[in-house]
């Protein structure tokens, strides 16, 4: 099946990137590399249960299996020890990464209850944008009725792309939805 943000990628955003920014070869163009999704769990590490609820969830909404990630090191603050699973992170790419991205952009942000657009300064100077989801609800994979807790996640989209106006422009010539800037 053809993947329609991947088309759109290819014939209109290559050429619109290549005429803004000055390219002499398409393989100058930034693209996109990978998208990381993690939920970080702090109530898992005491009940496995969130843990298996979470990871199903990540798992309809990314259409891959997630990861259990496990502490690093023991945190007693927290009643964390090393080894405990502390949330569930998914990398997609290529086929799923753009069916993925056309979801978010198109049916599950325009969800979110009072949406004016995602924080255009979310760059973190290398061309990775990173946002955060306060509810896993607005994906329309996840049923309200199955819901036992209400959970956030954060999203990595990491592009080739050089600098943060570069990455912009990719993300805008594909359909994310910027704040505008006062």
């Amino acid at each position: 099946m053809e993947v329609p943000l991947k088309k759109i990628y290819e014939e209109e955003v290559v050429p619109a990137l290549m005429k803004e920014f000055g390219y002499k070869n398409k393989l100058q163009v930034p693209r996109l590399v990978k998208i990381v999704l993690n939920m970080g769990i702090g109530e898992g590490s005491r009940n496995r249960d969130i843990i298996e609820q979470h990871a199903k969830e990540m798992e309809l909404i990314a259409g891959q299996k997630p990861v259990i990630t496990k502490a690093k090191r023991a945190i007693s603050n927290f009643k964390i020890r090393k080894g405990m699973p502390v949330g569930v992170k998914v990398t997609l790419r290529g086929k799923n990464m753009y069916n993925f991205l056309y979801k978010l952009i198109n049916l599950s942000l325009p969800k979110v209850r009072d949406f004016r657009g995602v924080n255009p300064n979310s760059f973190d100077g290398r061309g990775n944008f990173s946002m955060g989801i306060t509810e896993q609800l607005i994906f329309p994979e996840i049923s309200p009725d199955q819901v036992k807790r209400i959970q956030g996640m954060d999203i990595i989209i990491v592009t080739t792309a050089k600098t943060n106006e570069e990455a912009r422009r990719l993300l805008e010539l594909l359909g994310m939805p910027f704040r505008k800037q006062q």
